[in-house]
């Protein structure tokens, strides 16, 4: 760890809090929210790095990569990130902490603002609709706008205040917070690996059993080995293939779909 003198002050990640409404204007199947991220806090880290113009180019890139989070909580995330970086934290914890409150945020932010707050205002403002009163639609926007613009300044402020707090007192316990972080990540991505990556065999094969003729399908043997083997197999393979092979999205994406199709169209796959 670098040890630094921090230089942000409470309107700097006031600020990174706000460019985060840009957030998804980069939204792309490359690095879906990367480029508004890096978008949110580069102001922040113009001011870290002004004297280092090679780090600042090293950091900037390193938050292009792949990120997608709730739009309305990710200011806690930036600026708990910034507190970091202005206390001179290591780019390896720094990125441990980002991904792992990644899903975590993700679930709360979608639940509170498209299971909560959207349905009430909007059966509130639509009701106010259906009598004839133009201050229908008007209190919907002004509501929502209202609420998700204070939730996204608290939120920043909190992780600022979070982020400095920890490096503070827990400076000394950073490794043990950084392994804690990184295996919440790697649990969420398996999570999603295996729930949202089909991979299901069509191959079947015969077999007596007590005299009589049974189809024993293979995918119910590996499912009896290892449940969920194959959804994690291809997701080892694409990581080789990005890590190793620096594969874009896009290459990704053409070779599942070609793969998906012949394996399909010779009865491998189902």
């Amino acid at each position: 760890m670098e040890s630094r003198q921090p230089v942000l002050q409470p309107k700097d990640y006031a600020v990174a809090s706000l460019r985060s409404y840009l957030l998804q204007n980069g939204f792309n199947y490359g690095n879906y929210q990367g480029t508004g991220y890096a978008n949110s806090i580069f102001p922040a880290l113009k001011k870290i790095y002004k004297d280092d113009e090679q780090k600042l180019r090293e950091v900037t890139a390193g938050n292009l990569e792949f990120y997608n989070t709730n739009p309305q909580l990710v200011p806690f995330i930036t600026s708990m990130q910034l507190a970091m970086y202005d206390n001179g934290q290591s780019e390896e914890d720094t990125r441990a902490i980002k991904f792992a409150l990644m899903g975590p945020l993700s679930g709360i932010g979608d639940s509170l603002s498209q299971f909560g707050l959207a349905p009430l205002f909007s059966t509130i403002g639509a009701g106010m609709a259906m009598d004839g009163l133009i201050a229908g639609p008007i209190f919907f926007i002004v509501a929502m706008f209202g609420i998700t613009f204070g939730i996204r300044m608290l939120m920043g402020y909190l992780g600022y205040k979070l982020g400095t707090s920890v490096i503070d007192t827990l400076s000394e316990k950073m490794a043990s917070i950084v392994t804690i972080a990184t295996t919440i990540g790697v649990t969420v991505i398996s999570g999603l690996a295996v729930s949202f990556v089909k991979v299901n065999l069509a191959l079947e094969y015969s077999t007596t059993v007590e005299g009589e003729q049974q189809v024993v399908a293979l995918q119910t043997v590996f499912d009896k080995i290892a449940p969920n083997m194959l959804p994690v197999l291809v997701t080892g393979g694409i990581y080789v293939l990005i890590r190793k092979y620096k594969w874009s999205t896009y290459k990704l994406i053409l070779l599942l779909i070609v793969a998906g199709v012949a394996l399909s169209a010779l009865g491998i796959l189902k």
